[in-house]
């Protein structure tokens, strides 16, 4: 199956730019099939990747917390498992 993880993160303000940058730095223990990584009004950054898995508790690399200085809260996290995938 796969498995999608959704990392978001809501920079201190003026700060979108770095943060952008710390999570396209960030390098995962193994790769996944896919990593993706946008930006949104506010400041916020949302990466998605992609992995095979027996389940969607399965354990999977993620990204860690920033620093605390250059967030404004805690990071939300997600899992997803795929029903139907449209070309």
């Amino acid at each position: 199956m796969t498995v999608a993880l959704m990392w978001e993160a809501r920079a201190v303000q003026g700060r979108g730019g770095e943060l952008l940058e710390w999570a396209r730095a960030q390098e995962l223990a193994r790769e996944p099939l896919r990593r993706e990584t946008f930006r949104a009004p506010g400041d916020r950054v949302l990466v998605i990747t992609w992995w095979d898995a027996d389940d969607v508790a399965a354990e999977l690399p993620e990204l860690p917390e920033p620093a605390p200085d250059l967030i404004t809260r805690a990071v939300h996290r997600w899992r997803f498992e795929s029903v139907e995938t449209q070309p």
